[in-house]
Order: C-alpha cells, then structure tokens, then sequence
C-alpha cells in the first residue's frame, strides 16, 4: 500500500475519532440545557397524579394497558402496567406501576426546543417506576371517604437525552374526598363526586435550584350504571417556577365489567403546558 494511501487512512481515522469526541461533548453539554419540566419532557416524564374515588379498593388489581400520546410534534406509544394489593382489610392497599417500554417519533423542531439528540429511540427506551401506598383516613357514607396516598417516582427510566425521561426522583402525596351524591335502591346506578388536593415535587438539573415544588388539584365525577362505569375530571399540577410547570388535562375513562374482567377506554386532552392527547385501551383482572 502506498505511503500516501496509508496517510489518507490514517487521517480519515483521526478525523473519524474527533468527530465522535466532539459529538460526546456536545451530548453532554445538552444535558446542561434541558428544562426539567412536563413540557419539554415526553408524555411519560411527569406522571400527572391520579384522581381516586377517596376510598381505597379491595380486590387485587392487575392491569396492562397501551397508550398512544399524540402531539405534532411527538408521537409516542407505550406499554403500561400496575399492580393493587389492599392490606389491612381494605383499609389500605399498596400499588406498583409504571412505562414498560416507550416507543417515539418526534420533529426535528421538537427535538431542538427540547435539546434532545435522536428523533427516535436508537436502544430501548424503559420507563420509570412508581411504588404508590393508599391509607384510609375516613371511611363514610353520610359524609364522605378520605383517603391518603404516598407516590415515589424512581429514576429508573432511561433517554434522558431524548428528554424523555428525567433520570431523578420525584414524589407527590395527596389527600382525596369522595362522596355519592345520589344512588339506586338495588345499587346498580350511583352517581359519585370527588375532589384532590396535594403536594408534587421533583428533582431538576439546576445547580441552585435543584427540585422544583408544585401543587397538585384535581375534582371529578363518577357515575355507575350496572357494569359500566364512567369517570370524567380535570387535573392539573402548577409550580412555582413557572416554566412549563404547569400542565393541566381532561381525562375521561369508560370501564366495563364481566366476572372481574375489567375492559378500560381512557381518553386525556391536555391543556396549558400538558401538549398530549392520549388515547389508551386496558385490560384489568380483579382477585
């Protein structure tokens, strides 16, 4: 091989090895500029805490669920599992869930707003876990069921790169009030209002301000007729630092029941700084 050729080689080697360092140190340096916060964060990033009924459930639950988020300048589908196990006779129950495994597309614009790297996930992209415990403070049908939770969020999720995940713990507890407004003799039709109050906090990649504190509201309505259920509310979360900390959304959800077989409809409509609608199809089993 000719001295020149090897040269060639050579620098075409040198020239590759910079290209790769320079592209690690700019994937670094985007880290420094993401904001950690639910709308430069994919659909999955901030779990929006759950409006419950304010009274704690007493069967095992074991559910899968698919979702797809729509946004125009992110599309995502995900794989959603939970698992409910009451304790202490229905006075409390524990819950783990949590993304599976995510799958998304976003624009080129996205992807700049965010500081993100790919447009689609190169490796597999996991989710985060969520270990949630539910006490019953009050149980009562003349007043209302209050009930408590406690949610940790882990930071075991991964593409913090694509901002997808936030790779840092989060936590939120909750207190809920519920109470039936009107109901059949043979209890096949009620009617249920509900109301959320609480407090959300995550850790952020700011050097000064390292968490940013939110307060997390929701109030709804149920309503049952023979074995169907219905649930629409509107839920949000609103930090103080006011840079897209504040998502808020419609949600809706539509069960039908046979034999402890749950079919579950969802649909979400986000508003302010929740940029998704997601539609999700789950399946639930009751113990």
């Amino acid at each position: 091989m000719a001295r020149s050729t090897k040269l060639l080689i050579i620098c075409g080697f040198i020239s590759l090895l910079s290209s790769i360092s320079v592209y690690a140190e700019d994937w670094r340096d985007q880290m420094e500029k993401v904001i950690y916060s639910p709308r430069y964060f994919g659909p999955n990033g901030f779990p929006m805490p759950e409006l419950q009924s304010g009274s704690v459930g007493k069967r095992w639950e074991v559910e899968l669920r698919g979702e797809y988020d729509y946004y125009k300048g992110d599309k995502t589908k995900d794989l959603y599992a939970r698992l409910f196990i009451p304790i202490a006779k229905g006075r409390a129950g524990i819950e783990i869930s949590g993304v599976i495994i995510e799958d998304y597309t976003m624009s080129p614009e996205t992807r700049d707003e965010r500081f993100a790297v790919e447009l689609t996930p190169p490796i597999k992209c996991f989710g985060d876990l969520i270990a949630t415990t539910y006490v019953q403070v009050v149980r009562s049908e003349k007043w209302a069921d209050v009930m408590v939770s406690l949610n940790l969020k882990t930071a075991s999720g991964g593409r913090l790169c694509d901002a997808r995940f936030t790779d840092a713990a989060t936590y939120w507890f909750d207190a809920t009030a519920g109470r039936t407004l009107l109901k059949s003799a043979d209890e096949k039709m009620s009617l249920r209002v509900q109301a959320m109050i609480g407090f959300y906090c995550w850790m952020t990649n700011n050097m000064v301000h390292r968490q940013n504190d939110a307060v997390s509201y929701g109030g709804g309505l149920t309503g049952i007729y023979r074995n169907f259920t219905l649930t629409a509310d509107l839920s949000g979360i609103k930090g103080y630092k006011n840079n897209g900390d504040r998502p808020m959304a419609i949600r809706t959800k539509l069960n039908y029941e046979i034999k402890k077989n749950i079919i579950s409809f969802r649909y979400r409509h986000g508003m302010k700084d929740d940029l998704y609608d997601r539609y999700s199809l789950g399946y639930i089993r009751c113990f």
